[in-house]
């Protein structure tokens, strides 16, 4: 049962209201049923949680026969978060919903928030910005071989939506940029709501991990697919960068289905940093959500083997994957992050870290924006029509 709640606010002289729905679960006081059953505690923690209507869910569940016949097994399935239908789609879309509905409820006419050049969380950050009727202002840094003239690819969609755009240079202190920008806003009558990059950590206005709540939630999504569909997953596998996506899965799993293993694949950070951030954004969200559930340093696995030359920067095992992805599913992946979690997974089913009988899970959380910026290095690697 889901709860149902209205939100209205004063934003800039005008009235703004957005409608917030606890999609994902039943509200307190909505309950049916045995309460001492896991699914049903962990839908009254999330429907605790004000949500958006911002992410177009349940995202699809489906297999991928013909990628997981030319791997050799095993069994593969894939969820699209890719497409949960804002500005292009992809994962943070579910974060969104429950963070700009924190920002509405504290009564934000701003949003401030940073990233990188082709940032995924800026774009859509930016766009479910504009649809509750908030102004998006979005720090981005520029690597040293970045362009950012013309705009193309995520910093292209940034542009149309009409958010105010700062680049960061490199060597220039983004934390001091976005306490003067937050401080100039305030000071000109604005409230605006500060979010850390991927809604991941907690600070700024979100003072509780509402990143990591809403992918405990897709677990349980992905959950009851699976369960509809007459399988049992054993992995999921998924590009881990800033950390909350995972931290939510972990904990997800961890309450509903302990047996899945929750692959991270990083997108640039080392092993050792990446676990702990996530252990400790998953601790956070057990606290947040009031679970009786310990999350610990074994139930975090990232992988650092296929980050390449570092973060953003592409090589030919990335195009390789993208290439046979598309060809064998029709499934578009990205040079950041799913083509390089899909990498990892590719390399594991190689090297039979999977049995035939494993049901492992690809989770595309989106990004494909960002194949244009990097047009000249897929055509150099691409391989022929016939070169598969």
């Amino acid at each position: 049962m889901n709860a149902l709640r209205s939100i209205s606010m004063v934003a800039g002289g005008g009235l703004l209201a957005a409608s917030l729905s606890a999609c994902g679960g039943a509200g307190a006081g909505d309950l049916e049923g045995d309460t001492t059953d896991p699914m049903t505690i962990f839908d009254e923690a999330v429907g605790r949680f004000e949500q958006a209507p911002l992410a177009h869910l349940p995202t699809p569940f489906e297999e991928m026969p013909t990628l997981a016949a030319e791997l050799g097994g095993p069994r593969l399935f894939v969820k699209r978060d890719d497409q949960t239908g804002l500005a292009f789609g992809g994962n943070k879309a579910r974060k969104l919903d429950f963070i700009l509905a924190d920002a509405v409820a504290k009564g934000s006419d701003s949003v401030i928030t940073w990233a990188g050049v082709q940032s995924n969380w800026a774009r859509m950050t930016a766009a479910g910005s504009r649809r509750l009727g908030m102004d998006p202002i979005l720090v981005l840094a520029r690597r040293e071989d970045q362009s950012v003239a013309p705009a193309d690819g995520n910093l292209l969609l940034d542009r149309i939506l009409g958010a105010d755009v700062r680049i960061i240079e490199p060597g220039e202190d983004r934390e001091a940029m976005v306490d003067e920008i937050a401080a100039t806003e305030r000071e000109a009558g604005r409230n605006p709501y500060v979010v850390s990059v991927g809604g991941s950590r907690t600070g700024g206005d979100m003072v509780l991990p509402l990143g990591s709540v809403a992918y405990a939630n897709c677990f349980r999504e992905l959950v009851a697919q699976a369960r509809d569909a007459g399988v049992t997953i054993t992995h999921v596998v998924h590009a881990s960068g800033s950390g909350s996506t995972q931290a939510g899965l972990v904990v997800g799993a961890k309450m509903l289905a302990p047996d899945v293993r929750i692959i991270g694949i990083s997108t640039g950070g080392s092993k050792a940093p990446s676990e702990a951030n996530v252990l400790a954004i998953a601790q956070e969200t057990v606290e947040a959500m009031g679970l009786d559930l310990e999350v610990g340093p074994s139930d975090v696995v990232v992988h650092d083997e296929y980050v390449g030359e570092g973060y953003g920067i592409l090589n030919e095992d990335v195009v390789e994957t993208i290439a046979l992805t598309a060809r064998t599913e029709g499934i578009l992946l990205d040079p950041v992050y799913t083509g390089k979690a899909m990498t990892g997974l590719f390399d594991m089913a190689r090297n039979g870290q999977f049995s035939d009988t494993d049901v492992v899970v690809f989770l595309h959380t989106g990004g494909t924006p960002a194949l244009f910026p990097y047009r000249e290095g897929l055509l150099e690697d691409l391989p022929g029509p016939t070169d598969e």
